[in-house]
């Protein structure tokens, strides 16, 4: 070492930061207690919940459809009205309806009339019997004594008493008694025939109830549906929707003119991923908002049944996962859930509007699948039994008119 230079003195090693220190444990702490927390949640309440945004309210979406063709004469609801069941929504042109109503009174009248003819011809043929008979023991009586006229002659003749002339005669008067006989008895069972013959047509049953009187009231109560069926009822209480039917305009039996939406019949199909079915059951409790109304308003449904297939699996062009270039998509699965009326009463849901639903899995002693038939009708309507009794008391006052002078 030089004169010059200056001796080389290490620097002692800086003491540690014992702020830095804590605050680096400190948030490891943290994110250790909120990872702890997470876990716990996870495990304690979000494993007994599952949710999806992928949910829309659907409902029964029932098509007004005429059963017969004619000129559309009224239009009597339109898009957004609420109707009640049985209220006409269409009316048709009945004249075609009210011309072939008439035709069929008539010829169930004639039915009716030609039937209690039947009956009638029952008494006269009856008679027409018992008059055969009468001429076959007249025919008899008439030959007994041309018997018994013969055989005196005969006994006579040998004496000379008698001429041979008589005795022809009496022969003769024989011969005739057994032809009237004869003809008497073919008359009797010709009688008869036509007696069984009628009567096989009138045997077991009454005029009501005659075949040729059924088929001609048949034939009515086809008719009077018919005119009836010219007004399209609602068959249930809802809104109109869809409506497409024009005033004039020539429908056929089966044209969709209208949609009835009833807003008490609604439920939701909410679409869970596949891992989030293997703890979903039937009549699990389900809480669900709608954007339309926000959090402010959740309603409470139940499970109410599990889809059959997923969506691709129904739609019209089928994914062909069998092909080489194939890639794993998750599918969902529509669960469906049932609302309270109540509250759809309370805050009333449209068809097609987006949820939310969050499945109470807690619980899972229900079942996946249903196992029984449904107890009872989903949905029925009244509406159109009226028509058929109308039917039957037309037919009624027809039948009775025509038997009045029985």
């Amino acid at each position: 070492m030089t004169a010059t230079q200056a001796p080389i003195v290490k620097a002692p090693h800086a003491a540690g930061n014992p702020a830095r220190k804590r605050a680096l444990l400190a948030l490891i702490g943290i994110v250790a207690v909120i990872g702890a927390g997470w876990a716990a949640y996870e495990y304690l309440v979000a494993s007994h919940y599952e949710s999806t945004d992928n949910a829309y309210v659907q409902g029964n979406v029932i098509q007004i459809t005429p059963q017969i063709g004619g000129t559309v004469m009224a239009i009597l609801a339109d898009d957004t009205d609420y109707v009640k069941a049985g209220q006409p929504l269409v009316k048709l042109d009945p004249a075609d309806a009210n011309v072939a109503l008439d035709q069929a009174r008539a010829n169930l009248a004639q039915a009716v009339r030609q039937a209690r003819t039947l009956y009638a011809n029952n008494g006269s043929l009856s008679a027409q019997v018992v008059l055969r008979e009468s001429d076959v023991a007249k025919a008899q009586t008439e030959i007994a004594r041309a018997t018994e006229d013969l055989n005196r002659r005969q006994s006579l003749i040998q004496n000379g008493a008698v001429s041979k002339e008589e005795l022809s005669h009496a022969q003769t008067q024989l011969a005739n008694g057994k032809s009237a006989l004869a003809s008497a008895q073919a008359g009797v069972a010709a009688a008869k025939e036509q007696l069984l013959s009628n009567q096989a047509m009138t045997d077991g049953t009454s005029i009501e109830k005659h075949p040729t009187v059924l088929v001609a009231a048949t034939k009515v109560r086809e008719a009077w549906l018919a005119s009836q069926r010219a007004a399209l009822p609602a068959p249930v209480d809802g809104f109109v929707a869809k409506r497409t039917v024009q005033l004039g305009q020539r429908v056929a039996a089966g044209t969709p003119l209208m949609s009835i939406i009833p807003l008490n019949q609604l439920w939701v199909d909410a679409n869970f991923k596949e891992v989030q079915l293997r703890n979903i059951r039937i009549g699990q409790s389900v809480k669900l908002t709608a954007d339309l109304y926000g959090k402010k308003v959740e309603y409470k449904g139940t499970v109410a049944g599990l889809g059959m297939g997923t969506g691709a699996a129904f739609a019209l062009l089928p994914a062909q996962n069998a092909t080489g270039n194939w890639i794993k998509v998750v599918q969902r699965v529509p669960v469906r859930v049932a609302l309270d009326a109540a509250q759809l009463a309370q805050s009333p849901l449209r068809v097609g509007l987006s949820m939310e639903a969050t499945v109470d899995v807690s619980n899972k002693d229900g079942k996946m699948l249903a196992d029984a038939p449904r107890a009872s009708a989903m949905v029925q309507t009244a509406v159109y039994e009226s028509l058929d009794s109308g039917a039957a008391e037309e037919v009624r006052k027809i039948v009775a008119a025509n038997l009045a002078h029985r």
